[in-house]
């Protein structure tokens, strides 16, 4: 088709005519860029190039583009409660800081060079004070650099402990507990826990009829495992108290199970509670009921994105990918 050259009166310059319905690319039109970007949101880059017929690197181009202005035509609203968390891009300790807005259900910001209290400084820094005084409440994990910086860049936002990092620790807890066992017997009581490990951790819901049956057979033959795994299951009613003098009541409780089990590993996790109980008891109060799910199923889904892309060696394209895959499609 035609098109116009004219000569700029400000730097008398020769420039072609904008065609607003050009991507970047133009040998594409913005249509069939949103076209490509919404395959690439449940295909992998080289099942579209293969089905399009087009070069890898047009594709990743062209969802490139596309996330990008989804990102533009999202913009990031001041968040009255985040969920921090962080992945692991390879081995080797080498992790990224993933914010999001529980508020909006929606990642908004992914960065840092690891998971110090230098690089949770970058998000408040790019957040500005502005919003970050917006900001109410803060769900995370235990890391003491994520706590560290928070206070000191919202002092006025309650921190609360992710339930799914609590529980975690107690299924370490639980997964010690069956070592010791095991070392301790022998023979045919061995034989019960061996093999056992994940059918002992998983939730009862999640387990298939022999799994059941399997757990059913190890509970009733080792005491001290049935009384661990009793208390394990029964922890999860913490969450469920709507004031901090119920909560504390029902731990209390608890502990004082844990006097006659001689569960050493137990006891190792209640004095752990202790010390954050602050932020674990935070949750019963009304304003900070917000969904704790969501940070773990983010990190989740980020999983999924990385294991169909056999690991983004892109950082660019995976921090796109992560602060676009809860955006509606364009």
């Amino acid at each position: 088709m035609e098109v116009r050259r004219v000569q700029c009166k400000r730097c008398w310059k020769v420039k072609r005519e904008k065609l607003p319905w050009l991507a970047n690319n133009p040998f594409y039109t913005k249509r069939f860029y949103y076209y490509v970007g919404r395959k690439c949101r449940a295909m992998t880059v080289k099942d579209v190039a293969k089905e399009l017929k087009l070069d890898w690197h047009s594709v990743k181009a062209l969802d490139k583009e596309y996330m990008q202005e989804q990102l533009r035509r999202n913009p990031v609203a001041p968040p009255r409660s985040i969920g921090i968390d962080e992945i692991a891009l390879r081995k080797g300790h080498t992790y990224r800081i993933v914010v999001s807005d529980l508020g909006r259900g929606r990642p908004i910001w992914y960065g840092g060079e690891d998971r110090s209290e230098e690089s949770m400084d970058m998000f408040y820094g790019w957040l500005g004070p502005k919003k970050t005084n917006k900001i109410q409440l803060t769900v995370m994990d235990m890391w003491k650099a994520f706590e560290k910086s928070t206070k000191k860049n919202a002092p006025g936002a309650a921190i609360l402990y992710d339930k799914f990092h609590v529980i975690r620790h107690l299924g370490d807890a639980l997964d010690k507990v069956r070592k010791m066992e095991y070392s301790r017997l022998s023979g045919k009581d061995r034989s019960y826990i061996k093999g056992q490990k994940y059918t002992l951790l998983s939730n009862r819901e999640n387990l298939t009829l022999d799994g059941r049956k399997a757990l059913k057979k190890l509970l009733k033959a080792n005491k001290r495992l049935n009384a661990a795994y009793l208390l394990k299951e029964s922890f999860g009613q913490l969450w469920s108290y709507q004031t901090e003098g119920w909560a504390r009541r029902f731990f209390d409780n608890w502990k004082n199970a844990l006097k006659s089990q001689r569960l050493a590993p137990y006891e190792k996790f209640a004095k752990m509670i202790e010390r954050h109980w602050d932020g674990i008891a935070a949750y019963s109060k009304p304003e900070n009921k917000v969904p704790l799910g969501f940070v773990e199923g983010m990190n989740n889904k980020i999983r999924v994105i990385q294991r169909r892309a056999y690991g983004l060696r892109d950082e660019e394209y995976l921090r796109l990918k992560i602060l676009t895959c809860k955006l509606k499609e364009i």
